[in-house]
């Protein structure tokens, strides 16, 4: 019998599912402020990143809107990806009733901060236990594409129908213990199998890996795989080797101009290897990559905040949508092929660099050195305490 990714997995499918793409905080933004300007009862949302710019001033009145309409409202963000919100942002938040909660990455003994690398990097929002949000798009105006050359391209997914219950009990589980009353499973919305697929540092430390993995293992005919920090383990990189070695058209689509150089210098110490077993890699040059999807064969298809690299991978906590339907992976397939011819430049063998002496060298060390890297991670620190209720001081960027 032909592997599917639905069938080498455990992780259960939800079924009766609608799930529409939003490309960049154009698309993003307006849905999720009609959504949050319409709750009557609950807000629960989680972001690594909340800056005091025109986008998070916007979302901040609505909460503060909400909140004083009778709204149960919980607000975590990074303590790290949001480090200094304003004395005067913060008050309005908690005078008006919500519930800012910061993720913490503990205690700094002697100024050491032995658990910064690990943080909440997940960007999920359900809104009455109804609808849902879930992708890689931050609250802050570098989304938009009208910020500029440095506009991020991104995305994220609005979810409706029965995973939405479970997303909701997932968030209310990240939470200081409160009683919620329960709620009847939104009935279905649609014809998508989707499910959640996180990345923690307990229970589900390679979920998401382990996920693209399998995908890729079955695939027969293609996998697209846009994101922006791709430098992932040894496993991942052999998986998208065989398979394009077995004649499945495998593309990469990463960044060509980098809002971290690091990314691309990280990424393209890998080209050669990829390249020579058949994988073909596209850098996307219009502005910042900050995606994080990809798809498999005609159905298998993923959203989220998880980028391929040890970051993401063995520290974060990360949360991807998977989607299981014909019709939204040709739509993100034909979307990202446009992206392709459209804003990407190809990767070709005979025009990369030649590496020699001790180039080479450092490059095959820190390969060797980053593909052990999840194994290792997992001796690092984890941190004690997760949440704090934000005080009315901003906190020191430290």
């Amino acid at each position: 019998m032909r592997k599917t990714p639905a069938a080498i997995s455990s992780d259960p499918w939800v079924e009766g599912n609608a799930v529409a793409l939003l490309e960049n905080g154009n698309a993003f933004f307006p849905r999720l402020f009609d959504a949050i300007s319409s709750a009557r009862w609950e807000l629960l949302l989680e972001t690594f990143i909340l800056f005091e710019d025109r986008v998070g001033l916007q979302l901040g009145a609505l909460l503060v809107a909400a909140a004083r309409r009778g709204v149960e409202v919980d607000l975590t963000v990074d303590g790290w990806g949001t480090p200094g919100l304003s004395e005067a942002f913060v008050r309005s938040l908690v005078e008006a009733g919500v519930r800012l909660h910061v993720f913490d990455p503990g205690p700094r003994p002697f100024g050491w901060r032995p658990w910064a690398l690990r943080r909440l990097h997940r960007k999920i929002v359900v809104v009455d236990g109804a609808a849902a949000f879930v992708g890689g798009i931050n609250f802050s105006a570098d989304h938009l594409t009208e910020h500029g050359p440095g506009a991020k391209q991104d995305y994220a997914v609005e979810v409706h129908g029965p995973l939405v219950a479970d997303l909701r009990l997932f968030l209310l589980r990240q939470l200081p213990t409160r009683p919620r009353p329960s709620l009847a499973t939104p009935a279905p919305a649609g014809e998508m199998r989707v499910r959640l697929a996180v990345r923690d540092n307990h229970d589900h430390p390679d979920d998401i890996e382990r996920h693209y993995r399998a995908a890729i293992r079955a695939a027969r005919e293609r996998v697209l795989i846009a994101n922006a920090y791709f430098f992932p383990g040894y496993r991942l990189v052999r998986e998208l080797r065989l398979a394009a070695r077995r004649g499945v058209d495998v593309r990469l689509i990463l960044q060509g101009r980098p809002d971290m150089p690091i990314a691309r210098a990280a990424a393209s110490t890998l080209y050669l290897h990829l390249l020579s077993a058949g994988v073909r890699i596209f850098e996307y040059r219009l502005r910042p990559l900050h995606g994080k999807v990809a798809l498999a064969d005609q159905r298998w298809s993923t959203v989220g905040s998880s980028n391929l690299d040890p970051l993401s991978l063995a520290l974060n906590l990360e949360a991807n949508l998977e989607v299981d339907d014909l019709g939204f992976n040709a739509m993100l397939h034909a979307h990202l092929s446009t992206l392709m011819l459209r804003d990407c430049r190809e990767v070709l063998v005979q025009a990369l660099p030649r590496v020699r002496g001790l180039a080479l060298l450092r490059t095959y060390l820190a390969f060797h050195l980053m593909r052990k890297f999840p194994g290792w991670a997992r001796g690092l620190p984890r941190p004690a305490q997760q949440l704090r209720a934000a005080t009315l001081a901003p906190r020191d960027a430290g």
